[in-house]
């Protein structure tokens, strides 16, 4: 079997995200590539949640409609999916209270009276999950001893009880198929979110602050229950002015610093993030995106803040934008961001969104680079302390209060090389040209970083062009159809001359993104790119494999 789509659904508090998990990571030791898409209304309870499970022999990063079995846990996850079973679907039902409509031909239904085996058990609503995942590991022949190891790992003190009530599954359901072991390296299940997070802690970040907003909010949560290990500050302020304004606090002391929000959060860190601009007080922020305007989907995804984040705070400043596309991409740009505002003393924007953020992805660390080396300019100790000095780059040696042989100023207003306010013309427009000259030097640096990736068939004269999450579903429709990829990881400074190399040789440029206005394409437009078709999405789904294979293949015609 080279790949296997498993969707298991329920209400919300059925605990379908972490049953999702588990069986996940039962099949990833069994060799499999894995990538999760979660989908879940904005409930604390009730509503319809639901998990594609996908693994494959090779790297994925999206899911398929069609799937090759269904959990349905309850009747509205039947009734709702049923039309995506391919022939020969297993269907793991509680038949307790699901009954089944029609089903495709050759289909396999095994019905596990899950109500009735909790009663017996006295276990918990929430364990139906795992008897449902012992009924699926018997359907594919999965060695018992391999669902004992995860459950232990992954319940703890509460294995004991799941494995009971996962049991009787596992006894009262069939053997349908075989699910072999793959002679390949087991890898670890990360989120973008995990990914990032440890990227942040490898590039040095000694406090993390935010407050609570879909889809960053596993980021904190994540910083949290590692604090004490990493000796980091973990901070969850008021609100988002807060956030952003202790962040460039704890910067002026010299501490690594990032923040998590999304975009309702971002609009009240503007103001903040237009001070770091001014006051040259680094920070990265790590924006995930959802559907706006306003709350809009507040627990689906989207790809709507890269004119935002390029243009938000009053005033012209430069800041760093990137855009990772996987795990490996998220840990590896977390850390060159921190890096870069460090030694640029800008702000720095790392754009997520929910489908990469709360996605689960088999992660393999060989294709997670090491970032290019940026050296922070330290202040030599030479003469009076200028912070704000001018020079050729435009970046100000540095020195962190407090500092016994240094003033060091932080000012919102312009200011001559010490800090102090003036409205002088020639000095507020020396000024200016001192912080805008970083973004010129920055770009230069960005040249000898991968800042466009190229993927696929190489030599094709077509070419889809994406960013952000939209990299993995991109990448397995460009394989299919014989077409290139080229995708942006910086954003900003926008990587011209590594854009325009990619696209030699290419006649046709398909922009794929989820966002109704095409705001990458756009964006290129201002160099003079040619952007022969748009395949844009933005009902808050990530594309599915099937659904972009039907649209590029319309798209390249």
């Amino acid at each position: 079997m080279d790949e296997l789509s498993v969707l298991i659904g329920g209400k919300a508090g059925f605990g379908i995200d972490r049953a999702s998990l588990v069986l996940a990571q039962i099949v990833s030791q069994l060799g499999y590539r894995i990538y999760i898409y979660r989908d879940y209304p904005s409930l604390i309870r009730g509503g319809h949640t639901f998990s594609i499970v996908r693994a494959s022999k090779d790297k994925i990063a999206a899911h398929k409609d069609k799937v090759d079995a269904l959990i349905a846990l309850n009747q509205e996850t039947f009734d709702i999916h049923s039309a995506r079973l391919k022939e020969g679907a297993v269907i793991i039902y509680d038949s307790d209270s699901v009954k089944l409509g029609a089903l495709p031909s050759r289909s396999k239904p095994i019905g596990i009276p899950i109500a009735a085996i909790l009663k017996e058990e006295k276990a918990g609503e929430i364990m139906r999950n795992s008897c449902a995942i012992g009924a699926f590991c018997k359907a594919y022949s999965i060695d018992w001893s391999l669902v004992e190891r995860v459950f232990w790992k992954d319940f703890g003190e509460e294995a004991k009880a799941n494995l009971q009530v996962a049991s009787r599954g596992h006894k009262t359901a069939d053997t349908c198929t075989v699910l072999e072991l793959l002679s390949k390296e087991k890898l670890p299940l990360f989120t973008g979110n995990e990914a990032t997070a440890l990227g942040l802690i490898k590039g040095g970040v000694k406090a993390y602050i935010s407050y609570p907003m879909t889809p960053t909010s596993p980021i904190l949560h994540f910083m949290a229950r590692a604090a004490d290990k990493f000796d980091l500050k973990v901070i969850h302020p008021e609100n988002e002015i807060a956030v952003i304004l202790m962040a460039l606090g704890m910067a002026y002391c010299g501490q690594r610093v990032a923040v998590g929000t999304s975009g309702g959060g971002f609009c009240l860190m503007t103001e903040g993030l237009s001070l770091s601009g001014m006051a040259e007080l680094p920070v990265v922020i790590v924006l995930g995106q959802r559907p706006g305007p306003s709350t809009g989907l507040p627990t689906y995804s989207s790809q709507t803040e890269l004119d935002f984040a390029s243009s938000a705070g009053q005033g012209e400043f430069p800041r760093f934008i990137a855009a990772p596309g996987d795990p490996e991409e998220a840990y590896y740009l977390a850390r060159m961001a921190l890096d870069i505002s460090w030694k640029y003393q800008i702000p720095s924007i790392l754009l997520t969104d929910k489908t990469l953020g709360e996605g689960t992805y088999s992660f393999d660390p060989e294709l997670s680079k090491e970032p290019r080396e940026q050296q922070e300019e330290l202040w030599d100790r030479i003469g009076t302390y200028k912070r704000y000095q001018d020079n050729e780059r435009g970046i100000s040696p540095l020195a962190n209060a407090p500092d016994r042989e240094a003033v060091i100023k932080a000012n919102s207003y312009e200011h001559d090389e010490y800090g102090i306010t003036t409205e002088v013309a020639d000095l507020a427009k020396k000024m200016q040209d001192k912080r805008l000259r970083k973004e010129n030097y920055l770009a230069i640096d960005l040249e000898y970083c991968e800042c466009v990736k190229v993927s696929g068939n190489r030599n094709s004269k077509t070419s889809l062009v994406c960013w952000g999450s939209n990299k993995g579903v991109c990448i397995e429709v460009a394989s299919s159809l014989g077409l290139k990829v080229i995708q942006p990881l910086i954003l900003k400074p926008f990587p011209l001359k590594q854009f325009k190399k990619a696209l030699e040789g290419v006649e046709k440029v398909i922009f794929v993104e989820s966002n109704a206005t095409s705001q990458l394409a756009k964006e290129v437009l201002r160099y003079g790119i040619t952007v022969n078709h748009s395949i844009l999405k933005y009902d808050g789904r990530p594309f599915s494999v099937e659904e972009l294979t039907e649209r590029a293949r319309e798209a390249a015609a």
